[in-house]
């Protein structure tokens, strides 16, 4: 891929985050990049506030409308597709909630040009905002990522900020079924590291604002990771030969 073929977007999942993403608009124009919202069925007060920023920065901004909620993979996958009708050649993935710290947008898509075949994989730095409960939960999700990759390349499944190369990302999505909702981050990387892709980790800064709004559902979500893991397992059981053999052939070029 040329310089010049290169064009990203910014992809930004929204549901019922009408008192952030007024925020998280006006700290990603700056960067010169377009911003494709996606919103996920939220109610009228979200959904209005999304039809004024689209307005108000028309030509910068667009937005498209689910007309039901289907869940985080389902808005990014949306927002995915549209970005690269309008000729995308990756997406840039960052979370509404303000959580993710927009000043990196530059080292991500330097990143993504510089390796245009690759995910650029956010590896989040947390403050003392974070709830213990959820390191633990994330760490869980690690050493099953580790054992789906036989591999250390994926350092964080989770993190919502992540540069995708469209074509690429958007082939698996149209000959496999990924998961929808809070599943969708981590069973779409490392599908993509099955597929062959390299992921590059860069760290950023993660917060957790005290007055931030999680759509996650403990007992729902966690049984759906929970399912996607043994999916992928399973998967990874008949890849092993494939992804073993991949691991020796970087270890005997290195």
């Amino acid at each position: 891929m040329t310089d010049g073929a290169f064009q990203p977007w910014i992809v930004v999942p929204v549901y019922d985050h009408e008192h952030a993403i007024g925020t998280m608009v006006e700290r990603l124009l700056p960067h010169g990049v377009p911003i494709q919202l996606v919103d996920d069925g939220s109610g009228q007060s979200c959904a209005q506030v999304l039809r004024d920023l689209a307005q108000r920065h028309a030509g910068q901004v667009w937005l498209h409308r689910l007309p039901q909620n289907g869940g985080k993979g389902a808005a990014v996958i949306a927002g995915m597709r549209e970005a690269a009708s309008r000729g995308a050649s990756h997406a840039l993935q960052i979370d509404a909630d303000g959580q993710h710290d927009a000043d990196d947008v530059p080292r991500f898509l330097a990143e993504a040009k510089a390796h245009p075949d690759a995910v650029i994989n956010g590896r989040p730095v947390y403050d003392e905002s974070v709830p213990k409960g959820r390191l633990v939960g994330r760490y869980a999700t690690h050493v099953w990522v580790w054992i789906n990759t036989l591999s250390f390349a994926i350092a964080d499944s989770m993190c919502g900020f992540r540069a995708y190369p469209l074509a690429a990302t958007l082939a698996l999505l149209d000959r496999e079924r990924v998961g929808l909702r809070m599943d969708f981050d981590v069973e779409i990387i490392v599908r993509l590291h099955w597929a062959g892709l390299e992921v590059r980790s860069l760290p950023t800064r993660v917060t957790y604002p005290l007055d931030g709004v999680s759509h996650f559902d403990l007992w729902r979500d966690n049984l759906r990771i929970s399912k996607m893991h043994a999916r992928l397992f399973f998967g990874m059981l008949w890849r092993a030969p494939r992804l073993l053999g991949r691991r020796l052939a970087a270890v005997l070029r290195g």
